[in-house]
């Protein structure tokens, strides 16, 4: 019997490493798109422009509208579909938006290049759906470590998608970034084959999970309490503070003190590794010392970021500031996201998810909106002002989430 499980384990196991091996590949292929839209996005919308250039973020937006847009598709594809059909659904979408990008660069059409953005954005949210993918296709011992290699692969994204920028954005000339988005066509088609040799199982049913769990709270119940509302609140805000800075940063470096857009590209590449290299020990710090003290500490990184940043304008302030603002990231909205976990059962998650989901991503699409109209308003010292109202208020509601539970009996 012994025997029999174990050679049922070790199946498993070689199962979920296939899977999960491919997945990475394709994650480090699919999730090499943002960071190429970010750090181009808001450049290419500023240069398409006439005088008004508060506008130049907008294409930045649609992406993060995109990404929302697409975080429900892929829910809904995928119990009809099933997730591999739907990834590669999405991979093909990152495709087809990115050809239209380079077409509207090259027609100098700013509101078809918003709407390609739109389109990548949308396969960005599937591509988010990968780690949980990787997770659910994996035995419960295996989980960590496939989540593990999804963010690798991350890394190896933050780095591929600025370099693609780097090295073809002149390759349409005199349209500049155009050949960045068109070389980027065939990369993601190259996911879909990827993607084709993956045999994922079905999603299971959540039927029993939630009578074993008991009858579900009404989402009100849920969403009102202190500790959802402290994980939500300290969770968007670092998000949105996150895309402000990071969409404001390459237009405050080219446009506003004259860098090269391959400078501002790097900086937006050290700063996706900085937002996903801490990934692999947060969850470490959060079993050591608890969600809250790591959302204060992203929150305290935060702030430095800020410090950094109004120092000066030399490259080393940018660079500086945009690693901070990554650190500051994973640690805040990693700890937020387990406070907000913590605070439902099993039964209810998909609910509360979907109601934190629709108001994060509404948030980071204001925020990336905002960013190019403040920085055309009042400049990129200004911008750093805004991280310190809402970390500060993000800090005490961590210290009175803390003060709360430590009354509680153990």
């Amino acid at each position: 019997m012994s025997m029999a499980t174990g050679a049922g384990l070790d199946g498993q196991l070689s199962a979920a490493r296939r899977n999960v091996g491919l997945l990475a590949i394709a994650q480090a292929i699919l999730g090499s798109a943002p960071p190429l839209a970010f750090a181009v996005g808001g450049l290419a919308g500023f240069q398409m422009l006439g005088a008004d250039k508060s506008l130049s973020t907008a294409p930045l937006t649609g992406f993060n509208i995109g990404v929302a847009v697409g975080a429900i598709v892929v829910a809904a594809a995928s119990r009809v579909l099933g997730r591999r059909e739907s990834f590669m659904i999405g991979a093909l979408m990152g495709a087809l938006g990115s050809a239209l990008a380079a077409f509207a660069l090259i027609q100098a059409n700013f509101w078809l290049f918003a709407f390609a953005l739109l389109l990548m954005g949308v396969s960005g949210g599937f591509t988010q759906k990968i780690r949980f993918a990787a997770a659910d296709a994996s035995p419960s011992f295996y989980k960590g470590k496939a989540i593990s290699w999804i963010l690798a692969a991350g890394i190896i994204s933050a780095i591929a998608g600025p370099q693609i920028a780097i090295w073809f954005k002149d390759t349409l000339e005199p349209v500049t970034f155009a050949g960045a988005f068109l070389a980027l066509v065939p990369l993601l088609l190259c996911a879909i084959g990827v993607l084709f040799f993956l045999t994922l199982p079905t999603i299971a049913d959540k039927k029993a999970e939630a009578t074993q769990a008991g009858p579900m709270r009404p989402l009100r119940e849920i969403v009102m309490t202190q500790r959802f509302m402290t994980g939500m609140i300290c969770g968007i805000s670092s998000y949105a503070l996150m895309t402000f800075m990071m969409t404001g940063a390459p237009l405050a470096m080219v446009i506003g003190c004259g860098f090269s857009s391959e400078l501002a590209t790097l900086g937006i590449q050290w700063h996706v590794i900085a937002m996903f290299a801490p990934s692999f020990f947060t969850g470490v710090l959060i079993t050591r010392f608890g969600a809250e003290k790591v959302v204060a500490a992203g929150l305290l990184i935060l702030m430095s970021c800020a410090v950094v940043a109004h120092w000066g304008i030399e490259l080393w302030n940018f660079w500086g500031a945009l690693v901070l603002l990554g650190i500051g990231w994973n640690f805040g909205f990693i700890g937020a996201t387990a406070i907000v976990a913590s605070s439902y059962r099993p039964a209810e998650a998909d609910k509360v998810q979907g109601f934190h989901d629709i108001i994060l991503f509404s948030t980071v699409a204001l925020s990336s909106f905002s960013s190019g109209k403040v920085f055309t308003a009042f400049g990129w010292s200004v911008m750093n002002l805004v991280i310190w109202p809402v970390t500060i208020t993000c800090l005490l509601l961590v210290l009175l989430q803390l003060r709360s539970a430590s009354r509680k009996p153990a």
